[in-house]
This record gives structure tokens, sequence and C-alpha cells, in this order.
């Protein structure tokens, strides 16, 4: 990746695992820009993961927050507007990336859809709501590799990070409400866990890797507040920082070649590794 900064784009970067793998990204020497909706902390946006309510309370977490902690770090931070369901915004966030800082080396693809029809059952949610699940989830994130592939592919070096799901491989255990999750997150996530082992084959020679994350439960700020409800406990979940830790070694480990195409188990990998000291908390 030369000399100059490193720079990487994460989605998804307010709060949570985005947030967490935008700081690590800076921790291990990239200039970081961030896309959100949440440009100031206390922006009002539905986030109820029902139709039968709304629920437009402020989360915690921004872009104005996350640039202050890569800034701690010592690294630039770009703060770029990025909505999944508008693709304008992710030509604009990529294009402002690219005439600023010249380059993308790394893309994250964390972002994905918050509000109703995530935690509805099939006859309770409006098919247009799972659309939109599917095109946050995996139609955005594939244009945005489309758009930063090109100056890869031309320099011959590049990374493209997705954060996927067990779900995308496996049924939930129950029923939502019951411990389990929704048809749209279910097969939205299944769409963008192709992409990684298909592209790989695809640009094969041209220094360009693609991987996937397996987070497994996270215990982030939205965790936290929409999801108790239907039976998660985002206090005894894995810290975000797990995540971010992994895809800090990831992009940066000399063994990443070897590992082109494949799924990361996040939280096995972190464990085995020992990347991030103090987790597990010893029992």
């Amino acid at each position: 990746m030369g000399n100059e900064a490193k720079v990487a784009l994460v989605t998804g970067a307010s709060r949570g695992i985005g947030k967490a793998i935008a700081i690590h990204l800076a921790r291990n020497g990239f200039d970081v820009a961030i896309g959100a909706r949440t440009r100031q902390e206390g922006e009002a946006r539905e986030h109820s993961p029902t139709v039968r309510k709304s629920d437009v309370t402020p989360l915690p977490g921004s872009l104005e927050s996350t640039a202050r902690e890569i800034e701690k770090e010592g690294r630039r931070a770009l703060g770029v507007y990025v909505d999944l369901l508008d693709r304008t915004s992710l030509g604009s966030a990529v294009s402002t990336v690219l005439e600023r800082w010249g380059g993308i080396d790394v893309l994250v693809n964390n972002g994905r859809y918050i509000g109703p029809g995530h935690m509805d059952r099939f006859l309770d949610a409006p098919v247009e709501l799972i659309e939109r699940q599917i095109q946050a989830n995996a139609i955005s994130p594939l244009y945005l590799t489309r758009l930063v592939l090109p100056s890869m592919i031309e320099r011959g070096s590049g990374i493209v990070l997705n954060i996927t799901s067990g779900c995308a491989v496996s049924d939930p255990p129950a029923a939502i409400g019951e411990g389990g999750w929704g048809l749209g997150y279910g097969m939205s996530k299944a769409a963008i866990h192709r992409q990684a082992g298909i592209l790989a084959k695809e640009l094969a020679g041209t220094g360009v890797l693609f991987f996937n994350i397996e987070p497994g439960l996270i215990g982030t700020e939205r965790m936290a507040i929409d999801m108790a409800s239907y039976g998660f406990d985002a206090a005894t979940m894995t810290p975000p920082d797990v995540i971010g830790a992994v895809a800090a070694w990831l992009v940066g480990s000399p063994d990443s070649a070897n590992l082109n195409g494949q799924t990361i188990d996040g939280q096995q990998t972190c464990r085995e590794l020992g990347l991030l000291p103090g987790w597990p908390v010893a029992s």
C-alpha cells in the first residue's frame, strides 16, 4: 500500500461494530473515512425494529464522536454521509474520500438497515420492508464495492471486508420474540455473505482481497436499547472491540492473502490469537 498513510472507508461507523473497527484501524495506522446517517449526537431517526410502534429517541453515537476517537489515535478522520437506501449518497461518499485523500485501501461494509420490518414476522411485515433490508444490507455494499474496485485494481492492492452474520448460513433457534431473527435480515445477510468468495475468484491476481467477518452476538448500543424485548441481553454479549481488533489484524496481517475469499469467525479468531488484551475475561 505504499509509504503514504493507508485509507479505510467504514460504513455504519457512528456506533457499534463500525465505530470499533474505525478506531482499531486508526490505532493501526489508517486514516479513516467514516460513513453513517447520524452526523451529530442527539439526531432523531426511526430505529424501532417493528411496524407495531415507532421509536425515534436518539441512539448514542455519531460521526462526530467517532471522529474524535480516531483523532485521539493520531490519525485523520473524515465523516461522510452514507444512507444505504440512497444510492446517490454512496457515490458522493466514495467520490469525497477519493478526492480528499487520493485513494481507498480498505472498504469495510459494516452498515445495515435499521428500522421496522427487521424483527417482524413475515406475515406482519410488508414485502417492501424486506426489500429495503436486501437493498441496504446486500445491494448497497455491492455498489460500494463496485465504486472502489477500479482504483484498487489500478493500484494493485486493496481489501474489501464485509461484516456478515451467522444467520446467513443457519436457521434461527426459534421464531422472532422467542430468540430468533427475521426473514429479511437472514435473506439480506445470506446475499452479502456470497460476495467475498465469488469476487475472490473473479479478481484473483489483481492484488485485491475479499473477506467476511462473522461477528456473532455483539453487545452494541442498539442491541441494548432495541433488542432486549426480543430476548437478547447485550450485557452478556461480546464487546464490539473484539471485532475491531480482528478487522485490524486481518487487513494488516501478511497472511491475509491465504484467507482470501473466506469467512473469519470473529470471536474465535480474537480468542485464539489473543488480539484483545483482557478479553475474554477470566472467570
